[in-house]
């Protein structure tokens, strides 16, 4: 049974059917459901924006500047918003962060003034790339932590996964039918698209209803919030986040090199791939991965979360650096899928781990910090990312140097934190074995 004070929801009895979801509970399911309805928006909102924002007047200059002012916007204030959401309240900062996904929807969708959507971008929540953006993902991983006992919380952050990565691409799938639709009615294009921006409206008006649902279970209780001001919402473990942080940012970093529009281009270019191609090999990378991060809940529970980490991602980035010395494109998209396949089981475990080595009334904060760093980290590297791929003589050279910074990520997670396991693992590592008799049959 987990301490008490480290925040958990109590052990039951193993049953059937305990794993997966089984358990969740209102709440719990309130999650899920915004977590779905939201990735959803976002799928369908990254679909139309840049097109839309076109069709309404403004120029190339203009256009991305505004994408740029939504990134920082949001970080900003996800970062205020989730560094104070364990003191003021996850519920009021959750419900604040789906006004401003509405309210930025409702601006897009009424004016063309570039000043007004400026503005709008900068304080509003929208997702111009179809990911997760705004205080949500730190703040409902803490409060799923809560709800659901320490040896299922891997798991239930492997569904968490799941259900984001599958209803953002059905997002993307029906905005696109939507406005096909739509133009195919006679109404024009603008319109067309301005029907998504407002369906985005639509849904945070719904997460606001669904996060207004929750009960008091998802906070901190009063009695497990420190005394101390900390820095960030953070006090006793500011020296953990700050050292998983910086190892996030360069596992982002590193993933910069290999954004999805840059391989796509390796591809075009090197094997001179055509774009339904291409589009099939993201479809199944992207599903194998998500559903490859079940598994790492059960891998998890065998060998512990740092293990997990660190054993399945070696073995990824070796595949990710072999891809560019492929000599045929069978064999390069072979290598990739076969990557992909243990390449994200190391997301639902590292947010596992990160909720556990810290205090209840900071996982709201170090999910935000953590995140944030991540963000930071893989904003910087298509700068230089880019150039390579265009160059005729090192095109390849992204996937080696992706690969290998992510090795030393690898190693670098395995040497600080080796010793410091969840401490759920280190309660079950102390446990006396129980005899043979009173094993659970």
């Amino acid at each position: 049974m987990p301490d008490p004070a480290h925040g958990g929801a109590p052990d039951q009895p193993a049953r059937s059917g305990s794993g997966g979801l089984a358990g969740l509970g209102p709440d719990g399911f309130r999650l899920f459901l915004a977590r779905a309805l939201r990735m959803l928006a976002y799928g369908g909102l990254a679909v139309v924006l840049v097109v839309y924002l076109e069709r309404v007047g403004l120029d190339a200059a203009t256009i991305g500047v505004l994408l740029t002012l939504t990134l920082i916007g949001d970080t900003v204030i996800s970062l205020w918003l989730t560094t104070h959401a364990d003191r003021i309240g996850r519920r009021k900062v959750l419900v604040a962060g789906s006004f401003l996904m509405a309210g930025a929807a409702v601006v897009f969708s009424l004016t063309d003034l570039a000043p007004l959507l400026l503005v709008a971008a900068m304080i509003g929540v929208l997702s111009p790339s179809g990911k997760e953006v705004g205080p949500f993902l730190a703040v409902e991983q803490a409060s799923l932590t809560r709800l659901v006992p320490d040896r299922r919380r891997t798991s239930v952050f492997a569904w968490y996964n799941l259900v984001g990565s599958v209803m953002a691409a059905i997002g993307a799938l029906a905005a696109g039918m939507a406005v096909q639709l739509l133009r195919g009615t006679g109404l024009p294009e603008v319109d067309a698209d301005r029907a998504v921006v407002l369906a985005y409206g639509a849904v945070g008006i719904a997460l606001a209803l669904v996060f207004v649902g929750l009960s008091s279970a998802v906070e901190v209780p009063h009695a497990e919030r420190s005394t101390v001001a900390g820095r960030l919402g953070l006090h006793r473990s500011r020296g953990v986040v700050a050292r998983l942080s910086a190892l996030f940012a360069l596992d982002a970093f590193a993933g910069g090199f290999i954004l999805d529009s840059l391989v796509a281009y390796w591809f075009a270019t090197r094997f001179s791939v055509e774009p339904a191609v291409i589009g099939a090999i993201f479809f199944g990378t992207n599903l194998l991965a998500a559903v490859s991060a079940l598994a790492a809940a059960r891998l998890a529970a065998r060998i512990g979360l740092i293990r997990t980490m660190v054993y399945t991602h070696l073995p990824s980035n070796v595949l990710l650096i072999m891809v560019p010395f492929m000599p045929t494109v069978g064999l390069a998209i072979l290598a990739l899928l076969a990557r992909s396949t243990i390449s994200q089981m190391d997301v639902p475990t590292r947010q596992s781990y990160t909720m556990a080595v810290v205090d209840p009334d900071e996982r709201s904060a170090a999910a935000g910090v953590t995140g944030i760093a991540r963000t930071t980290g893989q904003a910087l590297s298509p700068l230089l990312a880019a150039p390579i791929v265009a160059s005729a003589a090192f095109a390849g050279a992204g996937f080696v140097i992706a690969g290998s910074l992510k090795i030393v990520y690898d190693l670098s997670l395995w040497a600080l934190f080796r010793a410091r396991p969840a401490p759920e693992e280190a309660a079950k590592a102390a446990t006396p074995a129980r005899d043979h008799g009173d094993r659970p049959r």
